[in-house]
């Protein structure tokens, strides 16, 4: 907000970017949708100028493509292309957690930040762990965004936090179509939030890896149903049985 409190320019370009792509991750614009800078102003009721600003934001995050002359484009996500952002964060997440376990033990303020930032995570890992339990994915993919952007924070190197943080929301991007049409929906979310925060807390590297494991085991073993066409993607017209 302004000193005035009034919105100001790069505010608003955040409002727009935060609002389209939460409607991006919760499917109601589909991958594959195309749309113009005059559309998105008129459906907000705002000029043109933050709305190009924030479409080329989430375009440099990966969730759009700009095309000169047809606007916007919401991008197509592949299973390959799933399976790929799983595997690039695991080999992020092994050296995050070979450098955790490697390194000098903690100052005694520095844990004592660490205890009080890991309340606020186990909060985050309950209420995602019940919402993958009771196939909530709305109350699921914020919080789990949360939960993870909060627990990378504890590593204290932001790129790395915003790098995992941008192909988990891609990931959610891809997934969130299938998982709305799937009856099996509560067996392919992952819950295991509460034993990742446990371990982290304790400090037992051998839990936190075999936590850490079951996450991308559970994802890849996702992406193997999917290329196998179990279920068929239901929001645009790709082949998920594409390599």
């Amino acid at each position: 907000m302004g000193a005035g409190g009034t919105v100001t320019r790069s505010t608003l370009r955040q409002q727009i970017a935060d609002a389209l792509r939460d409607e991006v991750l919760a499917g109601r614009m589909q991958q594959g949708r195309e749309f113009t800078v005059k559309q998105i102003a008129e459906q907000y009721g705002v000029s043109a100028t933050p709305v190009r600003e924030a479409l080329f934001d989430l375009s440099a995050q990966g969730l759009l493509e700009s095309d000169q002359h047809r606007g916007f484009r919401v991008h197509e996500f592949t299973v390959a292309d799933y399976r790929a952002m799983v595997e690039a964060r695991t080999l992020v997440m092994d050296g995050v957690i070979r450098d955790i376990f490697s390194g000098p033990p903690p100052s005694r303020a520095q844990a004592a930040k660490y205890r009080e930032c890991l309340v606020s995570v186990r909060r985050r890992a309950d209420e995602a762990a019940r919402a993958a339990r009771g196939g909530d994915l709305d109350i699921l993919i914020g919080y789990d965004l949360r939960f993870w952007r909060e627990l990378g924070a504890l590593v204290g190197n932001p790129y790395i936090t915003d790098f995992l943080h941008r192909l988990r929301v891609q990931c959610w991007v891809f997934a969130v179509p299938y998982l709305r049409s799937d009856v099996d929906v509560r067996d392919w979310l992952w819950n295991g939030h509460p034993a990742l925060v446990a371990a982290v807390t304790l400090g037992e590297h051998d839990a936190v890896r075999a936590a850490i494991d079951d996450y991308n085991a559970h994802a890849l073993m996702w992406a193997d149903r999917l290329a196998a066409g179990d279920p068929a993607h239901p929001g645009h017209g790709g082949d998920p049985k594409a390599p």
